[in-house]
């Protein structure tokens, strides 16, 4: 990350005294920083591997319990109707309670859940494990990237909310590694790869203790002192010296409620989000929670099945790269669409694939191009609201999408069916990649600007909880 910046405080009586948002945003990229990013994104690894993970399971499942291609949809769909839920909840709850707090409570909810379906004795036990897991996943990623980007620096935050979304590629690939080395290794070894994904209950006492709480939020909630407290470790650690003065207080508000962001100043920016948020579940859940099945239904052997995807997963991080790039140089809005564009174009190029080289390479160009899509949507997520309905705004969007991955994984069976031909379901992904790009269009532009910068709050009554 680059380390220029103009940290200059104003002369006494030259100008207004920086507010805690300006002071932050003025910082270079520091070592502090990068602690938030790496606690933030190896829980957001941790994430991926456990969403990761149900795919090679649902392969292993499918021949050692005989389930049904519907019984398989079933366990694949039920965690993302958790994820709905608790992506909505979990927003809501952080603008109350606190990014910080909810952060460490979701992996917390979803690392015991998973050590727990490890002891599954049957289908109904599973399902069960499996909805109370996507609650606590669902919940996690909206406030993880919320805290992340209330932190970075104005002119890199695009930058550094897509380097937290490239931890998910980390977590997917050990996912696809315990897939291709522990769950294929004997009839235990799914066992043995959800209990690893225990791992997560462990990390959230380090996320409890080391990660910080939110500037903007404590000032909303007026506690001041601990807000100043926060940015000026952030100073010290950048070399900055604080003022003199602690920054005013910000004015203390409660969260806003959820219909705030259908508010006549948010709607539109409300409906495009939304838009984009369920054509890329729908389309990303859809085809990689069942490739390995649909690879193994293609006449590949588990374990060829298995290293397909280990290899196509390697594709997710350069994806990452570039998107990061281009969301500063670019634009959030041109980058997304582009990525989503490409994701369609790939998408189709999957379905028509026949011979391994072209399977693994149209699979590889999906990965990128739809692995940066989702770098590029983390990024715009948190910046299309106003403090007191951030996380209520990226908790929301994030839920309504994980409508369409709960939808996404049922439909397959079903247009197999109607079709006779498993690859056509590549098609209609390609159709909804398309739907997300056409959202873009409602989304604003945030390229170098504050997260309050002319963006609208909702009506005063609005804000007011009861």
């Amino acid at each position: 990350m680059p380390h220029s910046a103009d940290v200059t405080n104003p002369a006494p009586g030259d100008a207004a005294p920086l507010s805690r948002t300006e002071r932050l945003d003025r910082l270079p990229f520091t070592r502090r920083h990068g602690r938030l990013l790496v606690g933030s994104g190896v829980g957001w690894a941790l994430d991926a591997m456990d969403v990761g993970l149900i795919s090679f399971v649902m392969a292993a499942l499918a021949a050692q319990w005989q389930l049904s291609t519907g019984e398989l949809s079933l366990v694949a769909s039920i965690g993302f109707l958790g994820m709905a839920l608790g992506a909505t909840l979990g927003g809501l709850l952080a603008d109350r309670y606190g990014r910080r707090q909810v952060f460490a409570l979701t992996l917390l909810v979803y690392g015991l859940a998973t050590g727990a379906a490890a002891l599954s004795t049957g289908l109904v036990m599973l399902l069960a494990l499996r909805f109370v897991i996507g609650l606590g996943l669902g919940a996690e990623l909206p406030v993880a990237s919320t805290l992340v980007s209330e932190y970075a620096p104005r002119r890199l935050r695009g930058r550094v909310v897509v380097a937290l979304e490239a931890f998910w590629a980390v977590g997917w690939t050990a996912a696809a590694l315990l897939g291709f080395f522990v769950v294929r290794a004997d009839d235990d070894g799914w066992r043995w790869a959800l209990a690893i994904g225990a791992v997560p209950a462990v990390y959230a006492v380090v996320v409890r203790r080391a990660l910080p709480e939110s500037v903007r939020f404590l000032e909303r909630r007026g506690r001041t002192a601990e807000a100043e407290a926060a940015v000026r470790e952030y100073e010290a650690s950048a070399g900055v010296p604080a003022p003199a003065q602690p920054s005013p207080p910000a004015v203390a508000e409660p969260a806003a409620r959820a219909r705030a962001l259908w508010s006549a100043a948010l709607r539109r920016r409300t409906a495009g989000l939304w838009l984009v948020w369920f054509g890329v579940n729908f389309s990303y859940y859809g085809a990689f929670i069942w490739l390995p099945t649909l690879l193994v239904q293609r006449g590949f052997t588990l374990t060829q099945s298995f290293g397909y995807v280990l290899v196509i997963t390697l594709a997710q991080l350069p994806g990452y790269f570039v998107a990061a790039v281009l969301v500063e140089r670019w634009g959030r809005r041109p980058t997304l669409a582009t990525f989503l564009v490409g994701s369609a174009v790939a998408a189709g190029l999957f379905g028509l694939a026949g011979s391994p080289a072209t399977i693994l390479a149209a699979g590889m160009l999906l990965s990128f191009f739809n692995l940066g899509a989702w770098g590029a949507l983390y990024a715009v997520t948190p910046e299309v609201y106003a403090t007191s309905v951030r996380s209520t705004g990226a908790g929301a969007a994030a839920g309504f999408g994980r409508i369409a991955s709960i939808l996404a994984p049922l439909s397959v069976p079903v247009v197999q069916q109607v079709t006779g031909v498993s690859w056509t379901v590549f098609g209609l992904f390609a159709l909804f990649f398309l739907v997300a790009a056409a959202g873009c269009a409602l989304l604003p532009e945030m390229r170098g600007r504050a997260l309050e910068e002319e963006l609208p709050e909702p009506a005063h009554p609005l804000a007011r909880t009861s």
